[in-house]
């Protein structure tokens, strides 16, 4: 799992060849670190398919707002630049998947 800044989002989000999972969090959210050794199992299963990345929205709240994100966690698969799916708030590994189904 990666951990993108303000410098690095739009290279290594918006420009990357393959799907990429952000995790916006914060520190002080409990469903956040629920859903951290989901997100981490996720990184390790489908390496090479799709990437896994957590942006702390307290620390780059630019980015958290240009995407519309305001409640934690908030899940954005990008795909070609753009965003192709939110989902919002910790859930089981299946459900999530469920989620995400086909994107990647």
């Amino acid at each position: 799992m990666i951990t993108l800044t303000a410098e690095n989002f739009n290279e290594l989000v918006l420009r990357s060849d393959k799907p990429v999972l952000v995790d916006f969090w914060t520190e002080w959210c409990p469903p956040c670190r629920m859903v951290a050794p989901v997100l981490e199992e996720i990184a390790d299963e489908y390496a090479g398919r799709l990437t896994v990345a957590k942006l702390n929205a307290e620390d780059h709240p630019e980015i958290a707002q240009r995407y519309g994100v305001m409640g934690f966690p908030t899940l954005n698969l990008y795909r070609d630049g753009e965003v192709v799916r939110q989902v919002i708030g910790a859930k089981p590994k299946r459900l999530l998947l469920a989620d995400l189904d086909g994107q990647f």
